[in-house]
């Protein structure tokens, strides 16, 4: 899915985030639009190496789970 590049997200109006399901335990990354709250999904994260992944190609330090 993803090359070795990095890639860009618009910090400025959008922020990383893990999005919980409380039912089933899935987690998605993507990231939270800071003015209308719209979530977009990027990648389906089934364990800590996936959330490293994500992390590593969007240069994230700290994530937030939301639910």
């Amino acid at each position: 899915m993803f090359g070795k590049e990095n890639l860009c997200y618009d910090k400025n109006n959008k922020k990383p985030v893990l999005k919980c399901s409380i039912c089933n335990g899935e987690q998605v990354a993507g990231f939270k639009d800071l003015s209308t709250g719209k979530f977009d999904d990027v990648m389906l994260i089934r364990n800590d190496k996936d959330l490293k992944k994500f992390m590593k190609v969007y240069g994230v330090k700290d994530i937030e789970k939301i639910y």
